[in-house]
Parts: C-alpha cells; structure tokens; sequence
C-alpha cells in the first residue's frame, strides 16, 4: 500500500509487481491507514506488516507460525530486532524480555518489525488508529494485549534500519507528545 509516494518507491514496485498478491499507489491519511488498507485485504489467520525500511531475517515467518501453531491462547508473538544503518551494516540489537500488558502501559517498546498477531485479535482492535502517527504499533500493541497472553521469543526475527531521513530519528521528538495520548486512549 503506497500512499502517492514521488519518491521513487513506485517504479520499486512496478519492477517487483508479479511478487506481489495486491498493490497499489493512491492518496491516503498517512501511515495508519495505508497498513489498515493492507490489513483489510489480509486473508491469512497470522499478521504482520514490514514498512519499506525493514525486512525480516531467514526463517522468521516459519518460527512465528510454529510459535503461533504451538501456543494457541497467544495473541501476539514478537522476537529481538537488529538495528541497521542506511547501508545494511548492523550497529545494535534490541533485545527484549517477555513483557505484560502492564510493561507496554509503561512504555516498554516492541520494535514493530519483530512483532506477528492473530488476525482474529486484529480484527478487535478496529486496526490501527489514525490519530497516531508515531506509537500507532505501541497503542495497537496494548490492545491486542488487551485480549490475551503476549510471548516474547528469544530470537532475532527482524531488521529496522535507521538513517538520518527515518521518522524514528528525524521526529523523535514527536513520539513523546503522543506518548501522553496513548494512556488516555488505552485506558477508553
């Protein structure tokens, strides 16, 4: 789902086209509802989303499904992540623990790209709120909470890369402004 991009990012996909179920590129509400989009075309009982800076690691759809396969009463599975620069090269890896519904009302962040949901559990949540355009994974991530048990693996199953033009270094800033909205809406 590309949102009108100009930067380039349609000839991508135009090359990448017979890869691909479902793609298109038109106007929309930002980030938020552009994955929503995405979601609503989902068939399949597991979910996930990768923005175009990130990609997952060999295996990783395999081990989520088994983890999701073995552990029926999870509605959110998620892994460690390795932080990249422009380039590829790895310069950190953000490992978490198991974390509670109580830790991600505290602001223990899952980075987004390691992180797999039932689509039932999805579907409760109503998606992603298009209010939000920094912690919109972290608010989606306690409602799905909300319904049942998370389960951290001990596993690198993602990359996110980070440069200088990247909403998480050029708007950091921003993310703490929504921080205080999120307690507000989680708690609705």
């Amino acid at each position: 789902m590309d949102g009108a991009s100009t930067d380039g990012s349609v000839e991508i996909i135009k090359k990448y086209a017979d890869k691909f179920a479902y793609w298109i590129s038109e106007k929309d509400h930002g980030q938020a509802d552009a994955i929503n989009k995405g979601f609503a075309r989902a068939t399949g009982d597991i979910i996930a989303w990768l923005n175009s800076d990130d990609y997952y690691l060999q295996g990783t759809v395999h081990a989520a499904v088994k983890v999701f396969e073995e552990n029926p009463d999870v509605v959110l599975a998620y892994g460690d992540m390795l932080a990249v620069d422009e380039r590829g090269k790895t310069f950190n890896t953000l490992t978490y623990g198991q974390l509670s519904l109580e830790d991600l009302l505290c602001f223990q962040i899952i980075g987004q790209p390691a992180v797999f949901m039932r689509h039932s559990a999805l579907k409760k949540t109503g998606g992603l709120n298009l209010d939000f355009h920094f912690l919109l994974d972290h608010l989606l991530w306690i409602q799905i909470a909300k319904q049942g048990r998370i389960l951290h693996l001990n596993q690198t199953w993602s990359a996110a890369r980070y440069h200088a033009e990247a909403k998480n270094r050029a708007k950091a800033a921003e993310f703490g402004r929504e921080a205080f909205r999120i307690l507000e809406v989680a708690a609705g």
